[in-house]
């Protein structure tokens, strides 16, 4: 059932307005106020899926009415209702977040066909709000720690700026995190994350993959193909394990840091492009810039802002969140009932050797979900995750 609100001083129209849209469509429940301010306090108290507004009103015009009804609910779409004589208002309202309008007399088929879209538009704007939601609580960063504490202080404070940032830490400790969260915390959360593991990508191709190729640049390229900087545009990509890089690639990444501008293999035709560079790596790189491995001018390009993450023993006292966190994630994923953890399943848990970090702790968290009693106990801790 859609809830549609409509706020028009003219009793006559506001009738024909209600009666069109209550007979058109069972499944819109109408609802009526005659004027601004009455409108502003039925959206305040109740939920809607559409508002049709009419500009010229007293004590409260349409463009008040829709400044106000942004700030309190946003998502909600406005279809403005304007006499000959509104014409401009109502242009402008659109730039001020309006779906549309609509000229008086209304004309049947207009009215209907934009009331649709506006509720067809809304619908997807819920639905991408959802799934926003969901990818978010895949990369939830789970603690009370210190160490945590640190970690989300400072990617409140970077990641509205566009620097770039060199995440460090040992394999498992959630690196990946801190880049999501830092691209979803950023002026660039609507564009593209493109994240690239340059581990796994073989050092012949990484270029190719980076910086895409032109047909016929090699044995393979059957077609022109865009690489990642070009495909990560207006938003940001992710280099993880960057220290597996081969120099050749680190040349050509340099080149993209300053100057914004890449080319793609076999082609000397330059591309612009706009991207926030996040990086992460679980070497120590100073080593391999002494041992000529890494650039050092590279390293200083990617290390204006570093973000060491602790290991999980460094961090303890999260272990037991993390449990939980995990157990029902673990649960909603295989559609099973949640298991808790006794106590002393979890004292013992904690004092264990976490050299695979957080990941081997959801590792062995599913194992002992699987495999321990209603309630895990330090008996199966014991016997299915000893250390």
């Amino acid at each position: 059932m859609s809830r549609i609100l409509v706020i028009e001083d003219e009793s006559a129209i506001r009738r024909v307005l209600v009666k069109i849209l209550a007979e058109e469509n069972e499944d819109y429940e109408v609802q009526e106020a005659e004027d601004g301010l009455s409108g502003i306090e039925i959206i305040k108290k109740e939920d809607f899926d559409l508002v049709l507004c009419d500009i010229k009103m007293p004590k409260m015009d349409g463009v008040e009415v829709l400044e106000a009804a942004k700030r309190i609910k946003p998502e909600v779409p406005f279809i403005m209702i304007s006499g000959h004589g509104d014409l401009d208002t109502a242009v402008n309202t659109m730039r001020m977040g309006a779906f549309d309008y609509i000229s008086k007399p209304p004309d049947l088929n207009r009215l209907l066909t934009t009331v649709r879209n506006a509720l067809d538009r809304k619908e997807l704007v819920v639905e991408n709000t959802i799934l926003k939601k969901k990818v978010s609580k895949n990369y939830e960063m789970v603690g009370e720690s210190k160490e945590i504490g640190i970690i989300q202080d400072m990617i409140e404070k970077v990641a509205p700026t566009d620097a770039r940032v060199l995440i460090t830490g040992s394999n498992g400790t959630g690196k990946e995190l801190v880049a999501h969260w830092l691209h979803q915390k950023s002026q660039r959360s609507s564009a593209p994350f493109i994240e690239v593991n340059c581990a796994a990508i073989p050092s012949e191709l990484i270029e190719s993959e980076l910086f895409g190729h032109v047909k016929g640049a090699f044995t393979s390229a059957v077609k022109d193909r865009a690489g990642k900087f070009e495909t990560a545009n207006k938003g940001t990509i992710f280099l993880d394990e960057i220290g597996d890089m081969s120099l050749s690639a680190q040349a050509k990444v340099l080149r993209a840091l300053q100057e914004n501008k890449i080319s793609r293999v076999g082609s000397d035709k330059d591309i612009k492009v706009d991207v926030r560079v996040l990086a992460a790596t679980n070497k120590d790189l100073k080593k391999e810039i002494e041992e000529g491995r890494f650039r050092e001018d590279l390293y200083h390009r990617l290390a204006v802002i570093l973000i060491k993450v602790p290991s999980l023993n460094d961090r303890r006292d999260d272990i037991p969140l993390l449990i939980t966190y995990f157990s029902e994630k673990i649960a909603s994923e295989q559609g099973t009932a949640q298991k808790n953890f006794s106590k002393k399943a979890l004292e013992l848990l904690k004092s264990y050797d976490w050299t695979g970090n957080v990941r081997e702790l959801r590792n062995v968290v599913e194992r002992l979900i699987i495999l321990g009693g209603k309630e895990v106990s330090e008996e199966d801790v014991k016997l299915f995750a000893s250390k």
